[in-house]
């Protein structure tokens, strides 16, 4: 695979990641009410901690995102 490939794959893997973490984001702050009753009712799990669950999640995913697209697509673009 040629590296310019491979670099369009990343900072596009890169583009789509960060826009639904931006997305998730923003839902998660303007809905959260809304949110936190359907998935209380879902799971057994409480308000306080589908917060820390929320919270988790969205670090999570941002580290991820991070290491395994950003971090990559950044490198690729310095060597070529």
């Amino acid at each position: 695979m040629e590296i310019n490939v491979l670099t369009e794959f990343l900072g596009w893997c890169t583009v789509l990641n960060l826009g639904l973490l931006a997305l998730s984001s923003v839902l998660m702050s303007m809905l959260r009410p809304q949110i936190a009753s359907f998935h209380s009712r879902v799971s057994a799990l409480s308000e306080k901690e589908l917060n820390v669950a929320y919270f988790r999640y969205l670090s999570h995913y941002k580290i991820v995102t991070l290491v395994f697209n950003v971090v990559p697509y950044l490198a690729l673009k310095i060597m070529s």
